[in-house]
């Protein structure tokens, strides 16, 4: 069975592009997107590297690591990083994994246990359902799991998104409702009553019994 959403992320040692790691050790108190691609110097992943780069500030903010991986070697990584710098004019600063011998990407359930045991001859194909997203909490629990298809990069406006919601729904008793952004109205949870609705939150709005809208606490 794979990993699911409040299951505890597994923890590894891997070497990096910027040395060992002990993954939760790496993530520490704060938040963490760990994220794949399927093979080194192939088109979408440079894309998506490098954007993920220029998005690095953006995830600093709101206290959340980053760090990809894929079942290239490190020296590969490393090579890469220029091609990137072209195609995107970003600099990939953050830790880059190299799981040759894909046991992490097992671990993650990314690739099927018959895949083998080494990355080496394998091509973009071989590694197809390698391009995951796993988003971890501060607890070291999964919070969010997103894999998308080969030809299909990652919108990483969408993962920020989320993650905006999941630290505010953290701290508050709300929840967000479809194409939230945000600084928009939040949805007040049905564990919490109209009388300490108006409590916590002041005036809301009563939509239908079961859905009560509020504006986004400390927005």
């Amino acid at each position: 069975m794979g990993l699911r959403i409040n299951d505890t992320a597994p923890d590894f040692t891997a070497e990096t592009t910027k040395g060992t790691i002990s993954f939760h050790d790496w993530i520490g108190d704060g938040w963490a997107v760990l994220f794949s691609h399927p093979k080194n110097f192939t088109p979408v992943c440079t894309t998506e590297l490098g954007t993920m780069a220029g998005y690095a500030p953006e995830f600093a903010k709101r206290g959340v690591k980053i760090i990809g991986i894929s079942v290239d070697p490190v020296e590969s990584h490393a090579k890469w990083k220029a091609d990137i710098k072209v195609a995107t004019g970003f600099d990939v600063d953050y830790p880059l994994i190299g799981d040759k011998a894909l046991e992490v990407a097992k671990l993650y359930d990314m690739l099927p246990a018959e895949a083998g045991d080494s990355s080496e001859g394998r091509t973009p194909a071989d590694n197809a359902t390698v391009r995951s997203v796993y988003v971890i909490g501060p607890d070291k629990k999964i919070k969010l799991v997103l894999t998308y298809p080969m030809t299909t990069g990652r919108n990483f406006d969408e993962i920020l998104r989320a993650i905006d919601s999941m630290q505010l729904t953290a701290k508050h008793q709300v929840a967000t409702p479809a194409n939230w952004k945000n600084g928009e109205d939040v949805i007040i949870t049905p564990a919490v009553s109209n009388e300490d609705a108006e409590k916590r939150f002041g005036s809301f709005e009563t939509v239908l019994p079961y859905l009560r809208k509020t504006k986004q606490p400390g927005a």
